[in-house]
């Protein structure tokens, strides 16, 4: 994924209960933050800070979706856990964690397998990547993100 090539497009379930379609986007900036697991520690770090933030990504007309490979039913109780006011978007075939490159080969603990990479894109107004952040760690990636965003509004 190269610095100011297209997205690539996708459609993928939503917890709007609503397929979400990034083409739908065009016109305000997105957040597309790729995490393993709902209600694992890190992830909910992660996903509680953009929650904290959204007023401020949508004063800067940003869109922030959260895509992991759960299901709805999974994004469902997690969100009402934690009163997520944002969409978190269910990729149960992988097909646009693979599009993203972000289901990857993993090693924890001396065993390899295959999962999500935590990654970031922040994608323009006309669906250009303008940032992406690999290997991402949880805790004040949110707050990186909106000073991020902040600087390219300007």
């Amino acid at each position: 994924m190269k610095l100011n090539s297209k997205a690539p497009i996708f459609d993928l379930p939503s917890t709007s209960n609503e397929k979400y379609f990034l083409k739908n986007s065009v016109g305000n900036y997105v957040v597309l933050y790729f995490y393993p697991k709902d209600d694992t520690p890190g992830c909910t770090i992660e996903t509680n800070e953009f929650n904290k933030l959204l007023p401020k990504f949508k004063k800067l007309q940003c869109e922030v979706y959260g895509i992991s490979k759960d299901s709805l039913k999974s994004h469902d109780k997690f969100r009402d856990k934690y009163k997520i006011k944002f969409d978190l978007l269910a990729d149960e075939e992988l097909k646009v964690l693979k599009k993203y490159k972000v289901w990857q080969k993993k090693k924890f603990m001396g065993r390899e397998f295959m999962g999500v990479v935590r990654t970031t894109y922040l994608l323009d107004k006309k669906g250009q990547i303008v940032k992406v952040w690999n290997n991402v760690k949880a805790k004040d990636h949110a707050i990186e993100v909106l000073e991020t965003l902040k600087g390219i509004v300007k």
